[in-house]
């Protein structure tokens, strides 16, 4: 891997975490392009980019790490245990699913569907929540059990996380401010557990890189997500619907 990989590779992880278009279905099309194979080296790089994307939420969110708003991580925590459960016990199984075509065909469904719930979305703001403290213990369950079908590749956790924001009631713009502080726990819990697994690869990997990747994917993760809730403000998701079929049809196509 070259600078110019770290470099590509951070942008993308950066850019896609936090919106619904699935950062790992991105991730392995352009590893693939630009012929990194997918070894615990590469393994090691994935997770120090992730992690830069965690921290990229704390620092946007700094006001909502206190004990005075405990309530609203008890309904964080409860929503990330259903994908935690799943993943932990199917690990193998989701593995076996990585490749370009499920990624494809996931991003087409996905698209599909963002388009299908948009189209009857409620717009009335009156009838929605819109303060991510406001969301109730139910609808973080639902929002949790969504979230399983990010397990496989090319769906999005991101998407999956706000399709089921949307569902239960959540505004546009609560929907994406949810799905970023559920990435807190559930890609921490990821990162710990490949780091645990895979320690001994961080000594074999260019540091250089892992550097760049990382200081690369946070700036472009925090911007993104500021930029993210000014986009909502305006528009809806259709965008990323169509963008995910297309996508998704040109990789079916090349693949």
């Amino acid at each position: 891997m070259t600078i110019f990989d770290a470099v590509v590779l951070g942008i993308i992880e950066g850019f896609t975490e936090f919106l619904p278009v699935s950062s790992t279905g991105h991730l392995i099309v352009a590893s693939q392009f630009l012929g990194i194979e997918q070894t615990s080296i590469s393994k090691a790089f994935e997770v120090i980019i992730q992690s830069a994307a965690i921290f990229a939420v704390f620092f946007n969110y700094r006001d909502k790490f206190t004990l005075e708003k405990k309530d609203l991580w008890i309904k964080v925590i409860l929503a990330f245990i259903p994908i935690g459960a799943v993943g932990f016990v199917f690990s193998h199984q989701i593995k076996a699913l990585f490749s370009v075509e499920i990624v494809a065909y996931m991003f087409i469904i996905g698209g599909i569907i963002f388009l299908i719930v948009e189209k009857f979305f409620i717009t009335e703001e009156k009838a929605l929540i819109d303060n991510v403290e406001d969301v109730t213990i139910k609808q973080s369950l639902w929002i949790g059990f969504a979230q399983i079908f990010a397990l496989i590749p090319g769906t999005s956790r991101a998407g999956s996380t706000i399709i089921g924001g949307l569902l239960v009631g959540l505004s546009r713009k609560c929907s994406a401010e949810f799905s970023f502080l559920l990435a807190f726990p559930v890609m921490g819990a990821v990162t710990a557990y490949d780091v645990l697994k895979n320690y001994h690869d961080f000594s074999q990997a260019n540091l250089l890189n892992l550097g760049v990747g990382f200081i690369v994917s946070f700036i472009v993760a925090y911007l993104t997500i500021k930029l993210f809730l000014v986009f909502l403000q305006k528009f809806t998701f259709i965008p990323f619907g169509i963008y995910r079929i297309i996508l998704g049809i040109i990789l079916l196509t090349l693949a």
